[in-house]
């Protein structure tokens, strides 16, 4: 079937997907090859090892079988009666039961910028398998990969909680929950975080950041109850598994054993290809002989004074801020002038104690070229961009499933890949050999 702007258009729903936002529309999921494909299908696995090492990291620095700075650090500015909860004995075993690492193909392969274990995008991927689907694509999950996955997370029905800073996914939130009501009976909603109240034995899907908690009034009571056992809460409230500073903790040679032990050898390896090089900005003065590994700098500040070409670096806010989700709170260290660089890397030092900071290797974009429609005219252009790609992994019987991935193609100038009114928005298809 030919696919239009006006088909797609078409099977969009009345309320949108994204409140306030729009995007360009393709005629074409992005392709990846079926070797890609294995490799996508194996990094699931291999991240839910991560996530389930990181879990038993924590847990083992508390109990003091492993130094007590690794918790103290990922606990950094939480509030205490939000950590006990997270600490709790019904939660330790606890896992987020999706995720979806942001992937940028670059020249070199693939490079996992972050791990987002809340994250957006989930009602937009499934319309855009099913749409594509339905006009005769083969999209990488079918038409309803995405679909199937969602309800694994609520599988007898439930409500999503979203939250006036989430306000902006509600739509997508919506559509899924109702094709699900649709298929399988009225049994899931989307309710306002702010004035929810659970019943017992409720499951719940949370999406709503840790960092949010303040402003929703009856957290409090809901985060007890699944401390409790006494609801079903979905991704479990702990805040130290949404840190960035995971990538940097993957790289300390002091913990290299561990992650070779609990993940494998094998995996390691295969993880060490696709996870940039993180540092955690950490202000603490190093002795006078010796330097930051990879950077063979003695202090911080002298990376302030690298060249253009040196700074293929970004900062970022590791954790539980307004500024750590949706490419807020990252400044690449290429697009600033001397002066503002050292600003930012003086902040990020300076907020360690509250809010840490990391220092990320930037890797950038290779250059790929994807068709679009010309919102105006329904023609097709072409567009020279750089893509990231989003898989989404659902916890499905011990297994992480590969269920789809939404592929966003910015232009060639621009450093962050995001969703934009002028980036294209597509989901993934399996190219013809």
């Amino acid at each position: 079937m030919t696919t239009t702007l006006e088909n797609i258009r078409r099977a969009a729903p009345i309320e949108g997907l994204f409140a306030g936002k729009d995007w360009l529309i393709s005629p074409e999921p992005f392709p990846l090859t079926e070797r890609d494909l294995e490799e996508l299908e194996k990094l699931g696995y291999r991240l839910s090892l991560f996530n389930r090492a990181a879990n038993l990291l924590y847990q083992l620095s508390l109990k003091g079988k492993r130094p007590a700075w690794i918790a103290d650090l990922l606990d950094r500015g939480k509030p205490p009666e939000l950590l006990e909860i997270a600490r709790s004995r019904i939660l330790r075993d606890e896992l987020p039961r999706v995720i979806r690492p942001d992937i940028i193909l670059t020249e070199n392969g693939w490079a996992i910028t972050e791990l987002d274990t809340v994250p957006g995008g989930i009602g937009l991927t499934a319309w855009l398998n099913q749409t594509y689907s339905g006009l005769g694509r083969n999209i990488l999950g079918g038409a309803d990969g995405m679909i199937e996955g969602f309800r694994s997370l609520l599988p007898e029905g439930g409500t999503v909680l979203v939250s006036q800073e989430s306000a902006t996914y509600r739509p997508e939130m919506e559509w899924i929950v109702n094709q699900l009501s649709a298929r399988y009976g009225d049994r899931w909603n989307v309710a306002d975080a702010e004035n929810f109240v659970a019943g017992s034995g409720q499951s719940t899907y949370r999406f709503f950041e840790l960092f949010d908690l303040p402003n929703i009034p009856g957290s409090a009571a809901l985060l007890a109850q699944a401390a409790a056992g006494d609801i079903r809460l979905t991704p479990p409230p702990k805040p130290y598994l949404e840190e960035k500073m995971w990538f940097a903790l993957f790289w300390l040679r002091p913990l290299r054993e561990f992650w070779r032990r609990e993940i494998g050898e094998r995996h390691f390896l295969k993880l060490q290809q696709v996870i940039p090089y993180t540092w955690l900005l950490d202000p603490t003065p190093l002795p006078p002989h010796a330097v930051l590994p990879g950077l063979d700098v003695q202090n911080w500040l002298e990376i302030t004074r690298f060249s253009q070409k040196q700074r293929e670096l970004v900062v970022k806010i590791s954790g539980f801020s307004e500024k750590a989700w949706g490419s807020r709170g990252v400044d690449i260290a290429q697009d600033l002038p001397q002066n503002e660089w050292t600003r930012v890397v003086n902040v990020a030092l300076g907020e360690f104690e509250t809010h840490p900071h990391i220092l990320q290797r930037f890797h950038k974009g290779r250059l790929v070229e994807h068709p679009y429609f010309d919102e105006a005219t329904g023609e097709t252009r072409m567009m020279r961009g750089r893509v990231r790609l989003c898989p989404y992994y659902f916890h499905i019987n011990n297994k992480a499933e590969l269920r789809g991935a939404l592929a966003t193609i910015v232009p060639a100038d621009k450093k962050i890949l995001h969703g934009m009114r002028d980036a294209i928005l597509c989901p993934t298809g399996i190219a013809v050999s």
